[in-house]
């Protein structure tokens, strides 16, 4: 049986089926075809303007990478007149952030930007290793993602730029979606569908311009141009309830190939019938808030500070020992930092 045909060009071998719509593509017309599909997204969405400078999350891994290179890509052919620059967080998590790291320095490398890091110790005194000693492995993922966000917020600001953009994938939205209809936060669901928030309600705005994009064809478009990423699961992640809601879309894409996008594309049109009038409950008017009108990124951030965790004499110094560690975290405090986690912001 001859090998199949590339749908697109009709001359080169077929290397990729596409779930979305059973494309068949030669390796060149499916990087072409990816590259112009993130271009409409920013186009039609209107991510950019004109001399923006605009901050990449850059961890290092596959989503962060092809991000960076693909707004490279198309800054240069479309003219966009962007000032990118790569701004990644430490998290203080031995063997896997300081790992990854040094992809991210390599990155900034080879697509000549400039790179900022900033970490948990530099910014609030502790590292996630501290964390995790005081509430152990279950919902950690609930304080770093809150404590990530911030992050990304103040870097942005030190940086004076307004704009950070994500590597959030379809998978990563599906996923986020159907997380909220696990714990019926409708109003969530609203918000987790945009691809632009904070616009309004905070000083640094964020996007998804790989919103549309498989994980999938992500990976095979770093493979295909040679990217370099780093690819360890986070050592902490495997106890997230993400990972409940990855499995479950996992076992729809088997029935389903077009599982992700049908996901994402029901979840946009419920946000359309959803009110944003909830909003205006949470005190700091953040959109990481829970429907039950608990600010969860200021009750998150204010109980671990009664955790006794080590503060740094100054912020702007890292915390050098974690052996004066404290388990002392009374008893409202876990319960505030457990509505947090059932709230929905957890990563």
């Amino acid at each position: 049986m001859p090998p199949p045909i590339c749908g697109r060009c009709n001359t080169g071998r077929a290397v990729v089926k596409r779930p979305k719509n059973h494309d068949k593509l030669c390796k060149s017309c499916f990087l072409n075809v990816f590259e112009e599909e993130v271009h409409h997204t920013i186009t039609s969405s209107k991510l950019f303007y004109r001399g923006e400078r605009v901050a990449i999350g850059a961890s290092g891994g596959k989503d962060s990478t092809v991000l960076a290179s693909v707004l490279k890509t198309l800054n240069d052919r479309y003219n966009y007149g962007l000032e990118l620059v790569l701004l990644s967080i430490d998290e203080g998590i031995t063997g896997y952030r300081d790992d990854s790291l040094e992809t991210v320095k390599q990155n900034a490398v080879d697509y000549n930007m400039p790179l900022t890091i900033l970490g948990y110790a530099e910014l609030y005194g502790w590292t996630m290793d501290q964390v995790v000693e005081v509430i152990g492995k279950k919902g950690n993922c609930t304080y770093c993602g809150v404590f990530r966000r911030q992050a990304l917020d103040r870097g942005a600001k030190r940086l004076d730029i307004k704009h950070v953009v994500t590597g959030h994938n379809a998978d990563d939205v599906a996923e986020t979606i159907l997380m909220n209809l696990l714990r019926a936060d409708v109003p969530r669901l609203a918000r987790s569908t945009s691809i632009v928030t904070g616009v309004g309600t905070e000083d640094v705005k964020r996007s998804k311009p790989l919103k549309y994009c498989y994980e999938k064809e992500i990976v095979l478009y770093a493979h295909y141009k040679k990217l370099l990423y780093f690819s360890t699961e986070c050592l902490y992640s495997p106890e997230a309830f993400r990972g409940t809601a990855r499995a479950l879309i996992k076992n729809l894409e088997r029935v389903r190939p077009s599982a992700i996008l049908d996901i994402v594309r029901s979840g946009e049109d419920m946000a359309r019938l959803v009110s944003q009038s909830t909003d205006s409950s949470c005190q700091c008017k953040s959109p990481h808030s829970s429907t039950k009108g608990e600010c969860t990124k200021k009750a998150t951030t204010e109980s671990l500070a009664v955790m006794k965790l080590p503060q740094s004499v100054n912020s702007s110094k890292t915390t050098e020992s974690n052996s004066d560690v404290t388990k002392g975290a009374s008893l409202q405090t876990l319960k505030r930092c457990e509505r947090a986690r059932i709230g929905g912001i957890e990563a």
